[in-house]
């Protein structure tokens, strides 16, 4: 008996009809993936995902996993982060009030505007590059030099700090400064990440 081959969601497969998704990065030099369950509805966006990673030049073994719930207009509401590494675990609980403070529930508790960000990062997430893209459009439209503060999560440390990212071009790829460096990323019409040059690519 021959067993069906698996299918999966290629850049060209997510589209309206097709949510919720599993969106699945493999990192290209690391030993490193990371899965993720989406539903989107308009802007607003629910996602859990995990990424799992071996010890490599860039960090130890670890496994982390994660909660992100967006507002209507994209702005992320909360973001919860638990790590593990072989010395054990931590958690962060990120959350953003109405006056536009974010709250960091962690070791060392904070509140802050974090420069005005509205959208938070994942390190090593290809995922997290979405919120911006999609809040603002810019999968539809080309981005002229967008500068875009975030609250930048460490991993596997979970650590938060006010970051700031730039997006050029689009609308399916863009050039993109971040902590880790500049680099390219492109996107499907959903503008969910397909590659992201340097770290990973969609599978």
């Amino acid at each position: 008996m021959t067993t069906p081959a698996p299918t999966s969601l290629s850049s060209a497969d997510v589209s309206g009809s097709s949510w919720p998704a599993v969106l699945t990065w493999r990192a290209l030099e690391a030993p490193r993936m990371e899965s993720v369950r989406v539903q989107i509805n308009g802007k607003r966006i629910k996602a859990a995902g995990r990424i799992i990673a071996g010890a490599c030049d860039e960090h130890p073994a670890f496994s982390a996993s994660y909660d992100l719930v967006t507002d209507e207009s994209g702005v992320t509401k909360r973001l919860s982060v638990r790590s593990a590494v072989a010395a054990g675990e931590s958690q962060i609980s990120i959350s953003r009030d109405s006056q536009g403070f974010w709250l960091i529930d962690s070791a060392s508790p904070t509140r802050s505007d974090f420069d005005g960000a509205l959208d938070t990062e994942l390190v090593w997430s290809p995922f997290f590059n979405t919120l911006a893209i999609r809040r603002l459009g810019l999968h539809s439209a080309d981005a002229s030099d967008q500068q875009v503060p975030v609250v930048y999560v460490g991993l596997p440390d979970l650590t938060a700090r006010a970051e700031t990212l730039s997006y050029r071009g689009g609308p399916t790829e863009f050039e993109v400064d971040s902590p880790m460096g500049h680099s390219k990323v492109t996107v499907d019409s959903e503008g969910f990440v397909v590659g992201y040059d340097g770290m990973a690519h969609r599978i």
